[in-house]
Parts: C-alpha cells; sequence; structure tokens
C-alpha cells in the first residue's frame, strides 16, 4: 500500500503532463483521480484499523522493504505509524484542494502545472513515510524541485526572486542534513562494520556528545528552515506571496510540516542527549515566532503576506511543545500540524478566490465584501476565529494542549506564547475588518460575487473538518498515542541534564 500511494502519483503527474496534448481537460481529471484514490485508501484504512483499535498499539502499522542499492546499505524501505498515517491523511485531502482549486486559475502549460502539483505531493508522501535515510533525502529533495517550478512558472509579479529564495533557503538546509546523515552512516559503519541508511539501525547507535550535537544541528537547522523559524523564515512570505493558490495551500498546510514531522521523527529520537542541551534556546525560539510572527501578520497590507506571517506565528507553538518532553506538549503539536493545515490552507484559498475577482491582494483596497459575498464571509469568518484560537475549533484545542505541557517545564516562555493568542485575535480580526467590513468599494470597480459550486465543494468540508477537531477530537489523539510514546522513550538520559533535572521535568522525580 505504501509504495502504491507514491508511484500513484508520480505515474499520474507523468500521464497528466502526457495528457495535455489529447484533450486540454485531462491533466485535470486525471490529476483528481489520482489524488482522490490516494486519499480514499488512506481513509479506509483509517476508519477500518480505528474501529478494530489497531492504531492504538505500539509499533508500525505497515511496512515494507526491499533492497535497492545493498552495496551502500540502501533500501526501498516505507513504513506507516499513527503520525505519519494521520500527515498522509492531511496530504491527499489537502492534495484534493490543491487540485480542484487550481481547476480555472491555470491556463498555460496545464499538463506540467499538474505534473510538479502532483510530484509534490508525491515527495511529501515519501518523507512521511520512509525509513531509509537515505531515501529520505532523495524524497526531501523531490518535494523541493517541483515546487520551484510551481512558484517560478505560475506565480505572481516577483515570482522568480521567490522561486530563488525558496530554493536556496531550503537547498542549503537540505545539504546540512545530508552531510548529517552521511556522518551517521559512518560513523555507525565504523563502530559495527555495517554501512547502513536504515533508520531503525542508527537509532541503536550511541554517539559522542559533541559529535551528537554537530549532526544533531545539521537536522535541525534543515527542519527548523522548512518549519519556519525566526531567523530562517525570512523565504516564507515570499514564497507564499507569489506562489499560486495550490503551492501557497500547499507550502503552508503540507511543506511546513515536514519539518515538524522531522523534529518528532529525527531530531529527538536519534539524539535525545543534543536535544536536551538546547531544549530551552529551541523553546525561547518557538516563543519569539509566536510574538515576531503576530506583529509583522498584523502589520501586513499584502492579504497572503498577512497570512503567511500567521503560518511564522503558529509554526512557533510546534518548537515550543516539540521540546517540552512531555505527552501533552507533543499531543498539541500533532494536532497543530494538522489543524493549521486546514485552518490557514483554507485562507490561502480564499484569499486567493478574493485575487480572482478583483486581482489585488492589497486589503487597502478591498472593504465592505460581506454584503455580496455573505457566504464566503461567513467561512472566512470561522476560520479567522480558528487562526485566533477559539474554543470548539481545531485550533484550540493544539495551541491549549501545547500550553499546558509547556507549563510543566517553564512558565515564563509560557506566559509569552499566550500572548502571542492576543496578537493572534488582532491580526485575525483585522482580516475580517478589512476585507469583509468595512466602508464598501465605490460600485462597479470589482464584480464580486459569492462561492462558485466548486469553491463550495473546496470550502465546507474544511470548515466541517475544522469544527469536528475542534468537538471530537479524540481519533486524532488517540492515533498519535503511541508514535508519542515512542519519542518520549527517547528522551534524554538524567546524567546528561543533571543540573537541569527539575527544570526540564518539571517537578521533583516523585511529583512525576
Amino acid at each position: 500500500m505504501l509504495a502504491v500511494l507514491i508511484i500513484v502519483l508520480m505515474a499520474g503527474g507523468l500521464l497528466a503532463w502526457i495528457s495535455h496534448q489529447w484533450h486540454p481537460q485531462a491533466p485535470k481529471w486525471i490529476s483528481l483521480v489520482s489524488v482522490l484514490i490516494d486519499f480514499a485508501i488512506i481513509a479506509i484504512y483509517w476508519l477500518q484499523h480505528y474501529q478494530i483499535g489497531d492504531l492504538f498499539n505500539d509499533g508500525w502499522l505497515a511496512s515494507y522493504k526491499v533492497p535497492w542499492i545493498e552495496s551502500f546499505g540502501i533500501s526501498f524501505n516505507l513504513a506507516m505509524d499513527g503520525l505519519s498515517l494521520l500527515m498522509l491523511v492531511l496530504t491527499f485531502f489537502l492534495g484534493v484542494m490543491a487540485v480542484l482549486i487550481s481547476w480555472n486559475e491555470i491556463s498555460h502549460r496545464v499538463g506540467f502545472y499538474y505534473f510538479n502539483l502532483l510530484w509534490v505531493l508525491a515527495g511529501i508522501t515519501g518523507v512521511f513515510v520512509t525509513l531509509d535515510m537515505f531515501l529520505f533525502y532523495f524524497f526531501w529533495e523531490v518535494m523541493l524541485i517541483p515546487m520551484y517550478f510551481l512558484i517560478g512558472i505560475w506565480g505572481h509579479e516577483n515570482k522568480r526572486y521567490a522561486a530563488y529564495k525558496f530554493f536556496i533557503f531550503t537547498q542549503a538546509g537540505g545539504l546540512l542534513m545530508l552531510l548529517a546523515i552521511l556522518g551517521l552512516y559512518f560513523l555507525h559503519g565504523r563502530a559495527t562494520g555495517n554501512f547502513t541508511f536504515d533508520y531503525l539501525q542508527l537509532l541503536n547507535m550511541e554517539l559522542e556528545p559533541s559529535t551528537g550535537r554537530w549532526l544533531m544541528l545539521g537536522f535541525l537547522v534543515a527542519f527548523v528552515v522548512k518549519l519556519p523559524i525566526v531567523p530562517f523564515h525570512t523565504w516564507l512570505p515570499d514564497a507564499h506571496s507569489q506562489a499560486p493558490t495550490a503551492g501557497s495551500l500547499i507550502l503552508a498546510g503540507l511543506l511546513l510540516k515536514t519539518g515538524a514531522y522531522g523534529i518528532l521523527r529525527f531530531v529527538i529520537p536519534l539524539f535525545p542527549d543534543a536535544a536536551a542541551e538546547i531544549a530551552k534556546p529551541a523553546m525561547l525560539l518557538g516563543v519569539v515566532g509566536i510574538l515576531y510572527g503576530a506583529v509583522l501578520a498584523y502589520a501586513q497590507t499584502d492579504l497572503k503576506r498577512l497570512v503567511a506571517y500567521t503560518s511564522v506565528s503558529h509554526m512557533g507553538f510546534v518548537m515550543l511543545g516539540a521540546f517540552a518532553f512531555n505527552k501533552l506538549a507533543l499531543q498539541g503539536v500533532v494536532m497543530q500540524m494538522i489543524t493549521h493545515g486546514i485552518s490557514t490552507g483554507a485562507l490561502f484559498i480564499l484569499a486567493g478566490c478574493i485575487y480572482e475577482r478583483i486581482h489585488t491582494r492589497d486589503v487597502t483596497k478591498m472593504g465592505g465584501f460581506w454584503p455580496n459575498m455573505p457566504r464566503m464571509g461567513g467561512i472566512a469568518l470561522v476560520f479567522v476565529m480558528a487562526s485566533l484560537g477559539l474554543p470548539g475549533l481545531g485550533n484550540f484545542v493544539a495551541e491549549f494542549l501545547t500550553l499546558v505541557g509547556s507549563w510543566q517545564v517553564s512558565q515564563k516562555l509560557t506566559i509569552l506564547a499566550a500572548i502571542g493568542l492576543v496578537g493572534a485575535t488582532a491580526y485575525s480580526l483585522r482580516i475580517m475588518q478589512k476585507v469583509f467590513y468595512g466602508q464598501a468599494l465605490p460600485a462597479g470597480d470589482h464584480a464580486v460575487h459569492d462561492i462558485t459550486i466548486r469553491e463550495k465543494f473546496i470550502l465546507i468540508p474544511m470548515v466541517v473538518v475544522i469544527i469536528v477537531l475542534g468537538i471530537y477530537p479524540g481519533p486524532v489523539l488517540q492515533t498519535a498515542n503511541a508514535p508519542i510514546s515512542n519519542v518520549l522513550d527517547y528522551k534524554p538520559a538524567k546524567k546528561v541534564v543533571a543540573t537541569n533535572t527539575l527544570e526540564m521535568k518539571g517537578g521533583t522525580d516523585e511529583q512525576e
């Protein structure tokens, strides 16, 4: 099944590219069917195994391994646990939305566009399921190159600059990660005589503290650039604002989550002691991102840049929770990965819909749209409320769990992070005030109309999902429970953080 998920997307992308010469509508339908097949496979698997309780067991839910380049210890090694399963459901759900939102927006080089779109999704899928470090890097690059083309060819006015900046930042981080992977490979081979890229074998390797720090930083830089965390975030606003709507959706909803996934899957389990040493600075960077992103989001006049900076703020919660080293915070991180993908992705879709109607992203040239677009305004209100963390919507559950978990580690950082929620309220309500309320534009300037049937098929399911996640997050939390417990099994040994034991644990050993 795991190999099929990737093959369907890659084959669908190639067929979409070729089919454009047969019929101009063929790439759209081939792409939609390809992503729907994957979404159906993974959704049915989740529902079936959730009902019988298989998802609550420790270990891998599915795996597939065949030799590839045996002389170098490289294998085609795929596996899925609860965390991977949730990320795959999110990937294919947003993938369907990305295809649908591109239906009328893309009018030139349509076949090549859908080829790149599906190959980005294939790379993301590979990142979430691979257990071979060489293969992981391969899929990491498969994500990068098609997204570069999506921004550089179908973007807006400064698309080349944004595409180059995106490529340079992410490629630089990826090369540092490659060096760290090679370091692990040679150190393991020298110590055991077995040169392998197998993740599960590399987990058991003991490293010198100084070596572990450098290798951990190689991985961490790649993931925080992708996340992104201040000060590695500057590529994000340009890429988001210049990308086509589907590109912004995939960037915010999925590519950023590969950074968070990398921290949970690789940084903490492979280097628990080194991760503990930088836990407080990492949490501080997360809080800085929460506050800095909120302030800059409020200051923007470009609607897509405004939403882009909200991602910087929200991803700060991921950094804060991941290095708190407790189950509540990590549950919040997983929820944040999913709910942010839905809510911010929907805001980018709404920004794209508005741009199609008035051909500007400048919020100073908007206002008073509610009378003409009440349904779009109501949907926007749902996602704006989700972005500011309103109880009853999914983002509240994510941020609440993260803050409760981080409180056990650092009360001061948690208070500062909670202040960021006030900033979220300010920039979220500003979106509604500037776009849908206020003084209406002079009549006749813009032919604004409410959402179409196609846009309803995109936005209404996202509204349902964000509400269900806020009211009934149990299936997500239960599915993620076993993988999170596995991450905590690799938390730092007390001897490494002896001077900070009480501070890191949030209490005495007896209280724990």
